[in-house]
């Protein structure tokens, strides 16, 4: 195949953009990766050889314009990586990762370039450039040196070592947890199906029927089958089996992801203390909103007591019921769940089985689109004649409220076992306006256990899959709805504690009466739901703010070598961390930190949160969470601004105030904690 004819290395054509994915095999990207690195090079080389002095444009622009064919691969493969794994994909995924690794940090090191980039820099001020271009020569300018072109030829090298062996131990990490996660089924025989509702019982049926199985149901390590077996399974000793196996994975086995972690946490510090800062943290959280771990670490601490406390009651009271049936055990994290769930039933009246049949995967997919289109104006359109890379996937054509192409949605909802566990949104293209119109391409991912065949769109979602579908959604609004004139400010490239607020603002919906009226829900079970949102908030925010403090605590050690395990361990003693409850993501398969991009920021998830917070209230205080106004300065502020200017600045022109502090503490119901 030659580089005219590699559909890989060509413009996308297909409608709206679509890339051609029946014609790109597994075994193609290595090349195409090569060979579009090699075509940057030369247009780097370029940048460089100018005898014309730095200018915005003949530098800054021009480093905007340059590389598309790497970034549509790029961007490309990774998706795939993420969704379709393969052989081929696996096999190439650790060559592919060094050598971008290596290519970006060849940008950085680059003398002739980053002298041009720090002379746009040093007259930026005095050059008639508008603010959105202020920023972009400043963030250009903040990458080189965070990408080590301060450093002397020593340093550059050690750097580039550094950068090599992460990006191959993220990769080692993330397949650890991919093998582990599919190498591992609960086997269940009709007879053991006690207490679970008939759709997961569907589900697993279907997954054992793949395999050739009759009369049999598989439990998979995917977060759904886990959280759904834990919540409605009578067994307490297979609930107890399945918590045990999703807990030990990466954890001493073939698999082991413990000696990655600790050497990638040596790493990152020697990184962060050879660019100047006192540790990883410090590095990581340079261009957050927080700006350093102990504005971070503030916020988690404000949230931690009262929930801990609050955690202790809920404890205490499913410890109750626990004696009340006669049980002679104490309550056990895979016991939490299970009995939270009769809480839920008897106090509240809430059914979440009941609630779940009318959550089918098509129909909350829709009411994501229709809560947008009353919000933005958007319509979704299905383009049956656009392909997607696997026959789950949806293609979508979204339109404004004048008619006109805001971009295209790829959905991808059900698990498979070629996929990552969790859920996510990405690009293939992002949105700019440097040289015409560039409309954004977007694709959302999920593992929601699929119903069988014919009609997947069946699918049951539980309260909280529905609230994760509209997270992502979020984030695809972000990335759909953005107007900035250049890439590297399009739609979700913000910091990481503000990415997180569009996308956890959109939860608000799923569980407003009004879209769970529009679902067919009858007024008795959206009160259920409302009323029972209260309950639990101990348990959800220890699971969560505990991930937070030990992530920022370990990449805030000063020791160059440490024994994670112990670390961590020492940690939740002095957090007292109640075992019933535990963290969220254990280390050995907590892939947002060593395989996901928020390394000592997943934090992140609280710090949008409460931004979150203070945002629907806005929406609240109208008496109309549908408030044209206040949706048209969202989506004008917040949305469609991107990195083109400062968070902080984007929340104040959408509110005309800085954030509310209390606003998540009201949100989680921990004021009276």
């Amino acid at each position: 195949m030659t580089e005219q004819s590699d559909p890989l290395l060509q413009p996308w054509t297909g409608p709206l953009g679509a890339p051609p994915f029946a014609r790109i095999g597994d075994d193609q990207f290595l090349r195409a990766v090569t060979t579009s690195i090699a075509w940057h090079k030369a247009e780097l080389d370029a940048i460089c050889e100018q005898v014309a002095p730095a200018t915005f444009e003949n530098t800054i622009a021009a480093l905007e314009r340059s590389g598309e064919p790497l970034a549509r691969v790029r961007r490309l493969f990774w998706a795939l990586s993420s969704a379709k794994g393969t052989l081929a994909i696996r096999e190439a995924e650790a060559d592919i990762s060094a050598r971008l690794s290596a290519h970006a940090v060849a940008i950085s090191h680059n003398d002739q370039l980053a002298a041009r980039v720090f002379a746009v820099h040093a007259s930026r001020h005095e050059s008639g450039l508008t603010p959105e271009q202020v920023r972009l020569v400043e963030d250009s300018h903040a990458s080189f040196l965070r990408g080590g072109a301060a450093l002397t030829r020593a340093g550059k090298d050690r750097f580039a070592a550094i950068e090599a062996r992460l990006s191959a131990l993220a990769v080692q990490f993330g397949q650890n947890v991919l093998a582990a996660t599919n190498a591992w089924v609960l086997d269940l025989e009709q007879n053991e199906l006690e207490g679970l509702p008939s759709a997961i019982c569907e589900a697993a049926a279907a997954r054992a029927a793949a395999k050739g199985l009759q009369d049999r149901y598989h439990i998979t390590l995917d977060r759904t089958d886990l959280e759904a077996f834990l919540t409605f399974s009578k067994r307490r000793d297979l609930r107890e089996a399945l918590w045990r196996a999703f807990t030990a994975r990466c954890d001493g086995d073939q698999h082991d992801n413990w000696p990655i972690i600790a050497e990638m946490l040596a790493l990152r510090r020697e990184r962060a203390v050879l660019l100047g800062y006192a540790d990883h943290a410090h590095y990581a959280l340079a261009d957050s909103m927080a700006h350093d771990p102990a504005a971070a670490s503030a916020l988690m601490r404000q949230l931690w007591a009262p929930g801990k406390r609050r955690a202790a009651q809920e404890a205490a009271e499913l410890q109750a019921l626990i004696d009340s049936e006669g049980g002679d055990v104490r309550l056990a994290p895979w016991d939490w769940r299970f009995y939270a769930e009769q809480v839920r039933r008897t106090r509240y009246a809430l059914d979440t089985a009941a609630a779940a049949e009318h959550l089918r995967l098509d129909a909350v997919r829709q009411a994501a689109f229709d809560t947008a289109g009353r919000l933005y104006g958007l319509s979704f359109y299905r383009r049956a004649d656009i392909e997607g890379y696997h026959p789950d996937v949806g293609a979508w054509e979204v339109k404004d409220s004048n008619g006109s192409t805001v971009g295209l949605l790829f959905t991808d909802y059900l698990a498979r076992p070629e996929k990552h566990g969790g859920a996510w949104m990405g690009s293939l293209r992002v949105q700019e306006a440097m040289d015409g119109d560039v409309r954004p391409i977007v694709y959302l991912v999920a593992n929601f256990a699929a119903a069988p065949p014919p009609d997947r769109g069946a699918t049951r979602l539980s309260i909280d899959e529905a609230r994760t579908l509209f997270h992502e959604f979020g984030h695809a609004l972000h990335g759909l709805l953005s107007r900035v004139t250049y890439p590297s400010q399009s739609g979700t490239a913000v910091a990481r504690d503000f990415v997180e607020f569009p996308s956890k603002f959109m939860e608000n919906w799923i569980v407003s009466p009004q879209v769970l009226a529009d679902l067919g829900m009858p007024e008795d079970l959206i009160s259920a739901i409302r009323e029972a949102e209260a309950y639990g908030q101990g348990f959800a925010t220890v699971e969560l703010i505990g991930c937070a403090l030990v992530d920022l605590a370990i990449h805030q050690n000063p020791d160059a070598q440490i024994d994670p395990r112990a670390f961590v361990e020492a940690q939740l003693d002095a957090l007292g961390m109640p075992r019933a409850v535990g963290l969220r993501h254990r280390f050995p398969y907590f892939t947002h930190i060593f395989d996901g991009g928020y390394s000592a920021a997943y934090y992140s998830y609280a710090w949008s949160e409460a931004l979150d917070a203070d945002a629907f209230e806005a929406f609240v205080a109208t008496g109309d969470i549908f408030d044209p106004d206040l949706a048209s300065r969202f989506r004008e502020e917040i949305l469609a601004a991107g990195n083109s200017r400062d968070p902080m600045a984007s929340f104040q022109a959408f509110l005309g105030r800085a954030p509310d502090g209390t606003a998540l503490m009201r949100a989680r119901h921990l004021l009276d904690a």
